[in-house]
């Protein structure tokens, strides 16, 4: 089994050392995805409802380029900086996966060194 690096065409470069998809053995696996806009590479700004779209726009365009879908998606992890925003979050992602939603885990953490309140990491089938 080997892993292939999926290029997001269209995407601003990143100084980060990371690979924003991995396909392998059968499934695709999204780093955290932050609300970057892919075409200018700097973070959306906004409420958190306009940050969570973006970053849910982000992971579908992944998925979509690495052969997959969100409806594929079979873990979730979103990491966000307040419990606060999780009903509105909610309100967002469910309208993301209307069925059969992924497992999920929703953790709260303290800050990123840029200024947004949401990630999103995902594993899909591929």
């Amino acid at each position: 089994m080997q892993k292939e690096v999926v290029h997001i065409e269209g995407d601003a470069p990143s100084d980060r050392p990371l690979s924003k998809a991995i396909k392998a053995g059968g499934f695709v696996f999204v780093s955290g995805t932050p609300p970057l806009d892919p075409a200018s590479g700097k973070m959306t700004e906004g409420n958190i409802e306009e940050q969570t779209v973006q970053v849910l726009e982000n992971l579908k365009k992944a998925l979509e380029v690495a052969g997959s879908s969100l409806d594929q998606v079979v873990k979730a992890t979103i990491f966000c900086t307040n419990v606060a925003h999780y009903h509105r979050v909610n309100a967002i992602y469910a309208k993301y996966f209307p069925q059969d939603p992924p497992a999920r885990t929703y953790v709260t953490m303290g800050s990123w060194p840029e200024s947004f309140d949401i990630e999103i990491e995902c594993i899909a089938i591929c």
